[in-house]
């Protein structure tokens, strides 16, 4: 089932995947890494000037690291924003995402934070470093092969 984004995007000939629809009906695309920058910035043209969320997540052991953008159209006079969702798919052992930060300023914390727990490197953003984890750490947290240092499990310890 094709929704009203998707519908528009292929009659400009603009390259996407439709992932169909949530819980909540809010349509979900998925966008090549390296078609996003260009796509985002036509989103923003037809009217998506919040981006409400981004975040990444691993999407299974040894596989591709996903970031997630959850858009809308904000303006005066409308009772219920349209939404979608973008998501964009990256391979684990080199993840490189062209950063939004110059379509969404509100890009900037959220992105460093995808980069620090998934190590996905979003590229041209102007402040990519670690924000949640010191600079000295190793690895990134919160992919689902990540091994803590010096971690031992409760039966080790006796």
């Amino acid at each position: 089932m094709q929704g009203s984004l998707s519908a528009r995007l292929v009659k400009h000939g603009l390259v996407h995947r439709s992932l169909g629809f949530d819980y909540q009906g809010i349509e979900t695309l998925q966008i090549k890494p390296a078609d996003w920058h260009s796509i985002a910035v036509i989103l923003y043209v037809y009217g998506y000037n919040y981006l409400r969320s981004q975040c990444a997540y691993d999407v299974a052991p040894g596989g591709l690291l996903a970031s997630v953008y959850h858009l809308t159209r904000v303006a005066y006079s409308i009772d219920q924003p349209e939404e979608v969702c973008i998501k964009v798919f990256a391979p684990r052992r080199n993840p490189r995402i062209l950063s939004v930060f110059w379509v969404w300023k509100s890009a900037d914390f959220q992105e460093r934070e995808s980069y620090d727990m998934f190590g996905i490197s979003y590229e041209n953003h102007p402040r990519l470093k670690r924000i949640l984890m010191p600079e000295s750490w190793i690895g990134w947290p919160l992919r689902k092969d990540y091994i803590a240092p010096n971690f031992y499990e409760i039966q080790d310890a006796h």
